[in-house]
């Protein structure tokens, strides 16, 4: 440890760092993607602030949902495919997010997270190749398979992402400002960081990037040394994982209903048992509240932020009206016939060595569930709770 840092080292204890972001309201299935007019779904605006010492310091990033017109309809699998929408739309849709990002923080570099195969590498490749009539001198795009390259441990490796987007970074900076408040260093531009959920890979990767400029701004206020980092602190490297953590579980349970996912490498700086078990049952939970639960939530947030006025002649009851299959489709009562038909199949067999005439009637409950079973997967979107009022297109 140089000489010149141990008193400054010694007022860690006086650094105030904190969160500031909010969000647009939505639930994570029945809002993805964006609308035709480039804004686009769960974009939250994360601000780190720092105090030291009468200095203030803050850096700005952004998430939010990939900026093409895309869903993905819950309908009882366990991932949904993806589905593209009116895609000679697409880089009309992707300027006027960009246009609108450029006027709010300067230059943009979009960080892109997703897979880059299966359903993802679709999205991944509409969005590498629209950005492409965007890309500027300020305007940047960059994919990096998490996935690939990370796998569900080795998160350290997100040093290569920060390897090919440090010169923007340092480019475009942070803002500084004096005991006086007067301004002596500015941001310039944002990184726009996104998965498919802009959750859990997201948060990961902007908890890196927040560490990384914190450790630029400790520096530049003489706090930190050339070569030391946050992690030579331990005091101040387990709260400042805490403080990222927390705000990642605050993004996930608003979008998703569940804390986020890979949260335990966020909070603790690796992969831990209980965090992997942690994740295992918040995927259930996510699984469940999308498909049971999340379209009802969905109206009430649109009822809220006005996206749907109640009004005098408007026929409410007629969005909601149920029809055809949704009208009789109830999950609940579909898997109690499966499960009843099953024990009845399982209770005809144990007869058969009394009666072989059981052994058809076994035959005969085992397909009723089987066929029960197949409707309701063939037609899973109407066994879902999905949103009545501003109801996505199928």
């Amino acid at each position: 440890m140089p000489k010149e840092n141990k008193h400054n080292l010694l007022l860690i204890g006086w650094l105030i760092v904190q969160m500031q972001f909010y969000f647009l309201k939505g639930t994570r299935m029945w809002r993805r993607g964006a609308d035709p007019d480039g804004y686009v779904a769960n974009f939250v605006e994360t601000e780190q602030l720092m105090q030291f010492n009468g200095y203030t310091a803050s850096f700005v990033q952004i998430r939010g949902s990939i900026p093409l017109l895309w869903q993905q309809i819950v309908d009882l699998t366990y991932k949904p495919k993806f589905e593209l929408l009116k895609l000679e739309d697409a880089p009309r849709v992707l300027e006027r997010h960009i246009l609108d990002l450029r006027k709010k923080y300067g230059a943009v570099l979009a960080v892109d997270l997703v897979n880059k195969h299966g359903g993802e590498g679709r999205l991944c490749e509409k969005f590498g190749s629209t950005m492409q009539h965007v890309a500027s001198d300020d305007v940047r795009y960059v994919h990096f398979d998490f996935h690939h390259v990370c796998g569900h441990v080795h998160f350290e490796r997100l040093s290569l992402l920060y390897d090919q987007i440090s010169d923007f970074l340092e480019r475009n900076g942070y803002l500084l400002l004096n005991e006086k408040g007067e301004k002596m260093k500015e941001q310039l531009g944002v990184v726009r960081t996104n998965c498919i959920d802009c959750l859990d890979r997201t948060n990961v990767t902007q908890s890196m990037i927040g560490r990384n400029m914190l450790e630029y701004q400790l520096r530049r206020l003489g706090v930190f040394g050339a070569e030391e980092t946050i992690s030579s602190h331990p005091n101040l490297d387990e709260r400042f994982k805490i403080l990222w953590a927390n705000h990642g579980d605050d993004v996930s349970i608003q979008y998703s209903g569940t804390p986020a996912l890979k949260g335990d490498f966020v909070r603790f700086g690796h992969r831990t048992v209980q965090g992997i078990v942690n994740d295992g049952w918040n995927a259930l939970q996510r699984y469940y509240l999308n498909n049971f639960c999340d379209g009802t939530k969905q109206d009430a947030i649109d009822l809220l932020q006005g996206h749907y006025i109640v009004s005098v002649g408007r026929d409410t009851a007629a969005s909601s009206q149920k029809g055809g299959i949704e009208a009789i489709a109830s999950f609940p009562l579909a898997f109690a016939l499966v499960l009843t038909g099953f024990l009845f199949a399982t209770m005809s067999l144990r007869q058969v060595r009394y009666d072989f005439r059981h052994f058809f009637f076994s035959l005969m409950w085992a397909g009723i569930s089987v066929g029960i079973a197949a409707f309701v997967r063939a037609n899973g979107r109407v066994f879902c709770n999905r949103p009545r009022l501003n109801n996505p297109s199928r």
